[in-house]
């Protein structure tokens, strides 16, 4: 049945993503900030429709072909990972900040959407993840397009659940201190994940 093209896109999709990432801390980060969680999670969730249409489209065997493209990505990725890792690990020594119960927005808009852009582009996994293997995985499918369709929607629930789900983590970082241990834990993350890629 075609539908099951769907279920597999769903659950291959949201398999990917699941996983702890640096895309993954900052939208947590955001969500529980509260800043700018609606165009944050919409940025993140249509560049991975757009990732996974050019994957099943095809795309995918111009990166197989080209491995290159993704070396460069993964320099790049490593260097942004990095910078923001120490620049999280230097927020949570000096930096003393609280959720302000005014809903004061203390990110602009566009830094972090930026800051979205780096997480998202630079991070060479997620071109083999949604170019690579949903575009192989794809090819099995008797629908391709109820398959992408399965994907795309894994990433929107994933990303607006977990961006409007971290509210409910408000009063835990009302306490200064929990913002420098999540800077301090997303600092290490960071830099763990940028020698990961490095290696990798």
């Amino acid at each position: 049945m075609p539908i099951i093209d769907y279920f597999s896109g769903f659950i291959l999709g949201l398999s990917l993503i699941f996983a702890i990432g640096s895309q993954n801390a900052f939208v947590l980060k955001q969500g529980i900030r509260r800043e700018h969680v609606f165009l944050i999670c919409l940025f993140c969730a249509v560049s991975d429709a757009l990732l996974i249409s050019a994957g099943v489209a095809g795309f995918g065997a111009v990166t197989a072909r080209y491995p290159h493209v993704v070396d460069v990505a993964k320099i790049a990725g490593s260097l942004f990972l990095l910078v923001y890792g120490l620049l999280s690990l230097y927020s949570s020594i000096k930096v003393s900040h609280a959720l302000s119960t005014d809903g004061q927005v203390v990110t602009s808009l566009s830094k972090a959407l930026l800051l979205c852009v780096g997480f998202t582009w630079l991070n060479p996994h997620v071109y083999l993840d949604t170019l690579v293997l949903v575009g192989m995985v794809s090819t099995g499918a008797s629908s391709k397009l109820l398959f992408a369709s399965g994907a795309v929607s894994a990433s929107f629930v994933f990303f607006f659940t977990l961006g409007y789900g971290a509210r409910f983590l408000k009063p835990l970082f009302a306490n200064p201190k929990a913002w420098n241990i999540l800077d301090a834990l997303v600092g290490i993350l960071m830099l763990y994940l940028a020698w990961h890629l490095y290696q990798s």
